[in-house]
């Protein structure tokens, strides 16, 4: 059990750290912004870059990858249809909510947590690899375009093969799939930037949370609920049922893809609502819900599963 919460224990004091930050006005009024910008366009790309291109190629297209996918895509497809034809949200909200209800944090809770839970931190490579390479790109080329106004299809393509974030995946997983073994006077001064990523980005949160309540923005606290019991609910179910009767996989791997869904929102989806200014309060509050209720989530999967 102590090992199991050792990851939230990581994450948790990140944020603390970042909520009194803000609190004391230590960084001054453009914090937010700064580390938000500083996350997206430099420190996630060495982090995503580092993560897949150390990955094992056949760990990142192995059978759990179309099972988290499907699970993934099937979430983000219901919130989607809620929230644009019955709640008549915007695009960009639209967007926003679905990544929050189907994009789970693979990488700094994901990693720490497959390790101590399932015995292997490489678990989590293909939902990295599929958010990265698909939900990413389609998403960030959606929010470019709305945020951008009119705009042609050749200035989408660019911005879409030019933003930094694609860019560190696409190329990490050339990496891996290529079997290139990186030199260390490579692989190492990238490996030191990427390091500050996800303390950077849970400060950053943890600075967003000061002066806010959980379920206070008027107006999307039914976006935030919806986000968080597809997130925690009904992703983790459609995954079981996925693996167990679909796809044959083994208890095992069964369990793998029910830990995998079941993980919380990620805090990506936040950097990109602050980054576009577009649904920042559904991810912000959907991150936080998301990331305390999947505690017992995932020690019921294990307890029943493992």
């Amino acid at each position: 059990m102590l090992a199991t919460l050792t990851g939230f224990a990581v994450v948790g004091l990140a944020i603390f750290v970042g909520y009194v930050i803000g609190r004391i006005d230590l960084l001054g009024t453009h914090a937010r912004e700064v580390l938000s910008r500083l996350t997206f366009f430099v420190l996630s790309p060495f982090l995503l870059f580092s993560v897949l291109a150390k990955a094992d190629a056949h760990v990142l297209f192995s059978a759990l990858l179309p099972v988290s996918a499907i699970a993934a895509a099937v979430v983000i497809a219901a919130y989607a249809l809620i929230a644009r034809i019955v709640w008549k949200r915007s695009v960009g909200e639209t967007v926003i909510g679905a990544l929050s209800s189907g994009q789970v944090n693979s990488n700094n809770i994901g990693i720490p947590l497959s390790l101590y839970l399932l015995g292997s931190a490489a678990y989590p490579a293909p939902v990295i690899l599929m958010q990265l390479l698909v939900f990413t790109p389609i998403s960030l080329t959606i929010l470019d375009t709305v945020t951008a106004g009119r705009t042609s299809v050749w200035r989408t393509v660019v911005r879409t093969a030019t933003n930094p974030i694609i860019l560190g995946s696409a190329l990490g997983t050339l990496v891996s799939v290529l079997g290139i073994e990186l030199p260390p006077i490579v692989i190492e001064p990238v490996t030191l930037i990427a390091n500050a990523c996800v303390p950077v980005l849970l400060i950053s949160y943890g600075i967003s949370l000061h002066g806010q309540r959980v379920l206070g923005a008027a107006g999307h606290r039914r976006d935030v609920l919806l986000a968080s019991a597809l997130k925690l609910l009904v992703m983790p179910a459609i995954a079981w049922l996925l693996a167990q009767y679909v796809f044959g996989l083994s208890a095992h791997a069964v369990l793998i893809v029910v830990v995998l869904a079941a993980l919380p929102t990620a805090q990506n989806v936040f950097n990109y609502s602050q980054r576009y200014g577009i649904g920042e309060a559904v991810s912000r509050d959907t991150v936080f819900l998301t990331t305390i209720g999947c505690v017992p989530v995932l020690l019921g999967a294990v307890l029943l599963l493992g």
